[in-house]
Formats: structure tokens, sequence, C-alpha cells
């Protein structure tokens, strides 16, 4: 048995810790959210003639800004949002209370359905999905084939996976700062848009659509940095990490290698790459292999990938 990358425990602690704190924290994951939102415009193009979903799944729902999103867009569909944290739920939760006027514009509008469960053991019907929608919360999951091959079993045959993840450039600077200061691994290892792609290939899922982004965010110093990665719950989760503290002389060491990557006196800057994909369930029963033939495969040079930067 493999050892997991990912203690899943520690995932669920972060999160939960930063659960009061993560709206006004999470700026630029905001900022993904909503871009992968406007993607769904591509259901409403009446050139496809599709019916409106009737129930979504928010995976990673976080504070439930997406869920509520969604279904303001589709009142009549059952919204399922579903986090790992239950004090994530629980803040959704808290914050609907506080503003019920969004739900009052629309008398027929339902409120989504928590559940609290993880990514990885869906406890979901098979083919009872419309779309699947998740924002970055895929980079902490270490079996992207398993975790894809679940998402295929929830999905109605045509259903739509829209997600984004973290890309490897994400904090590469953090990375190499702490590796000239300690042995041990402090920023997460995620996989590439190549890597990616594949994974949905294997998973049987069809037309995949990638896209690839480059941002920088900007910090006074590392502190800075630190206290914001907690405050979204973004902290080493690694079951190799190291169980005790980095200690102040490796926190100083890491700390004047990050500086040296400023530009002169300016702040410091992180680096975060995202990679958003968009693909189709296949027809229920189709096989990933007939005989010695790959159904699904499709050269990843043919998969086409935007880039912005």
């Amino acid at each position: 048995m493999s050892v997991p990358l990912f203690d899943v425990r520690q995932v669920r602690r972060a999160f939960s810790r930063a659960s009061a704190s993560y709206d006004a924290a999470a700026q630029l994951q905001h900022a993904v959210e909503a871009r992968l939102l406007e993607s769904l415009d591509y259901l409403d193009d009446p050139a496809l003639q599709r019916q409106p979903p009737q129930r979504v799944l928010d995976l990673g729902c976080g504070t439930g800004r997406a869920s509520a999103a969604m279904q303001k867009r589709w009142p009549k569909a059952q919204i399922v949002s579903l986090d790992l944290a239950l004090p994530m739920l629980q803040q959704a939760r808290a914050t609907s209370q506080r503003s019920p006027r969004q739900w009052l514009t629309n008398p027929l509008a339902r409120r989504p359905a928590q559940v609290c469960a993880d990514a990885r053991a869906l406890p979901l019907v098979d083919g009872s999905i419309d779309v699947l929608f998740s924002n970055l919360c895929l980079q902490w999951v270490d079996d992207l084939d398993a975790v894809f091959a679940s998402f295929r079993r929830v999905l109605k045959p045509h259903g739509l996976l829209l997600v984004s993840t973290f890309g490897p450039d994400t904090l590469w600077e953090l990375r190499e700062a702490f590796a000239q200061a300690d042995d041990a691994q402090h920023v997460s290892p995620f996989a590439d848009i190549a890597g990616f792609g594949d994974a949905l290939v294997r998973a049987g899922f069809q037309q995949p659509v990638l896209d690839r982004e480059i941002e920088t965010t900007r910090y006074a110093d590392l502190p800075a940095l630190m206290r914001e990665l907690r405050a979204i719950g973004a902290t080493n989760a690694l079951a190799s990490r190291r169980h005790s503290l980095t200690g102040r002389a490796r926190f100083a060491a890491a700390s004047a290698a990050y500086d040296a990557m400023r530009n002169g006196d300016g702040p410091l800057p992180a680096t975060w790459e995202t990679i958003t994909a968009m693909a189709w369930a296949p027809e229920a029963g189709t096989p990933l292999r007939e005989g010695d033939v790959d159904v699904a495969a499709i050269p990843l040079s043919r998969i086409p990938i935007r880039r912005r930067s």
C-alpha cells in the first residue's frame, strides 16, 4: 500500500480553523471562483438545447459563495454543498441566515443542501449529478485517478465537470526559500496541467478543455504571507511534514532566502498557477478499453490549452 501524500485529518483541521477568516483573506480564490462560475454561461447557450440542471454538486464548497451563486442561477435545482470541514458548512449557513434577502428575491429558489464528506468517497448515488463544480479543492487530493473515477460515477451521462486546482508553479518562491533553510518539505507538490489532463482522459471524460493562468500576489514580508495562508487554511498538510515547530533559526533562514527574491525594495512576490478544466461525462457503461484499444485515449497534444499571464 502506498503512503498517502496528505494527512486528511490535518487538511480538515486547517480548514476548520480557517472557516471564520477565509472569506476576508481569500481574494485570489474568490477571483478564480468568479471566472469558473462565468464558464457556466456555456450551459445556457440555446444552441446546446440543454435543460437546466436538476442537481448540482459544489465540491469543496467552503463558505458557500459558489453554491449561493449557482442556486441563484438555477433556482429550481438542488444544489449540494459538500465540504470536508464541518465549520465551513456552518459558516455558509450562518452567512445565509444573516443575508436572507438572497433567498427571498425568488420565491421558487431552494436552499443548498449541505453534506460533510470527503471528496475521495462521495456519498452520492451513481448518475445523480448534472453539474459537478469544484473550485481549488483538488490540490489536496493525491490520487486524481481515483477521485476522477468517483466524479464519473456520480455524474449523469453528458454531465458537466468544471474544476480548478493549483499547478506546480504555485508558491515556488516559498518552496525554494524553505528548501535553502530546511530539509523538510513545506509546500505541497501539485500536479501539472499535463498530468491533470491525463487523469481526466484515463477516467473517460470527453472533450476536455484546460486553461492555465499565472498570477502574482505581494506581501510585506514572509510572516505576512504565512498569516494569509493560515487564514485560508492552506497550511502544510503533507503526511511527511515535521510535526514540531519550524524553529526561529530555520524560519529566519527561509525569510532571508525569500528576501533575496525582492525586486529592489519592493514587496515579496508569491506566484500562483491556476489550472481550470471543463470536460463531459461519457455515456453510462462506456468502457475505458475495448480489447487492446484505448477508447478514451486522447493525445495530450490534442487537448486545447489556453494560456493567460
